[in-house]
């Protein structure tokens, strides 16, 4: 009996032209860290009376399909969960391209996600897959991998591929040390640590169907925040959150002139923090931010890709 490994696996994407209906072909080959996302439909034990205290057979309740991914951050790949969570991009230049993802899309694509099994064999097509969330760290060291929190309408399991032959991206991996932080366009000094996330918010339409499946997902307001970790040398932070007037937060990860990544929060408020000392040791504080709409750009954050990809 053959037993399958997390080293054998491959994930199988592509965006689907039909809400809830996997492409025959145009896969790509993603780069992956872990897949959670996988159908789940609970059983319903029997609340009947009369027939002993043995209860009856359970029934089947609705299907939910959700999860996350855990991919690394990287030139190429990473193209594709961006559009899923903003939308298309507007692609310009020859090489390399930048492709522009604008945040506040009435519109998000979906996508079908096939996780692949050789050795069982096993193939399970994740359709109608919509990215609700993305959220990341930045460090000092380390991995730099971003989590994509998903939600699908349906599974179909299968004992074959239904992606067909692969295409593959260019790996080019951005690390930790290729990051930076800036405020106001200025760098943002002595900061050890930072989270951000981007949701969409997604409204599950949990309509009456004979499959058990949703009927689709509609995006609710976004949202945008994170928080930083900040050795405090200055009140220039301090002195914003207690005014409670906004800035505007880079956070970028650049390679070289061909691979980049910039998401800009361009209206970012920041909450009056505590300023604890807990010993001798250096003086830290946590600013919990939140970024909403600003008045120029009309939006309230922009990513920024640049790379070799013609267009996603």
């Amino acid at each position: 009996m053959a037993r399958d490994q997390g080293a054998r696996a491959q994930l199988a994407a592509v965006f689907e032209s039909t809400y809830g209906t996997a492409p025959a072909s145009g896969y790509k080959r993603m780069p992956f860290v872990s897949d959670t996302l996988g159908a789940d439909q609970p059983l319903l034990e029997s609340e009947l009376l009369g027939y002993g205290r043995d209860p009856l057979a359970p029934i089947k309740d609705a299907v939910t399909v959700d999860g996350d991914i855990v991919v690394p951050m990287d030139a190429e790949s990473l193209g594709f969960w961006l559009k899923g969570a903003f939308g298309q991009p507007v692609s310009t230049g020859t090489t390399p391209k930048t492709h522009t993802y604008n945040s506040g899309s009435y519109t998000l694509p979906s996508m079908s996600l096939e996780k692949q099994l050789p050795n069982v064999p096993y193939f399970p097509m994740r359709s109608g897959v919509v990215v609700d969330k993305l959220s990341w760290q930045m460090a000092r060291k380390g991995l730099l991998t971003m989590t994509v929190g998903l939600i699908a309408q349906g599974e179909t399991p299968a004992a074959v591929t239904g992606a067909g032959t692969l295409t593959d991206f260019t790996l080019q991996r951005f690390g930790h040390f290729n990051g930076s932080i800036k405020r106001d366009t200025v760098a943002l000094a002595n900061i050890i640590s930072a989270e951000i996330t981007y949701g969409n918010n997604l409204d599950r339409i949990e309509t009456i169907r004979s499959d058990g499946k949703i009927d689709g997902l509609d995006p609710g307001m976004a949202m945008l925040s994170g928080s930083f970790v900040a050795r405090f040398d200055s009140q220039t932070l301090l002195n914003q959150a207690i005014a409670g007037t906004p800035c505007e937060l880079e956070f970028s990860h650049v390679i070289d002139a061909n691979a980049s990544f910039k998401l800009t929060a361009h209206a970012v408020y920041l909450p009056r923090p505590e300023i604890p000392i807990e010993g001798p040791q250096g003086i830290q504080a946590t600013f919990n931010w939140v970024a909403a709409r600003a008045v120029s750009p009309a939006r309230m954050c922009t990513a920024v890709l640049i790379n070799n990809v013609a267009s996603y």
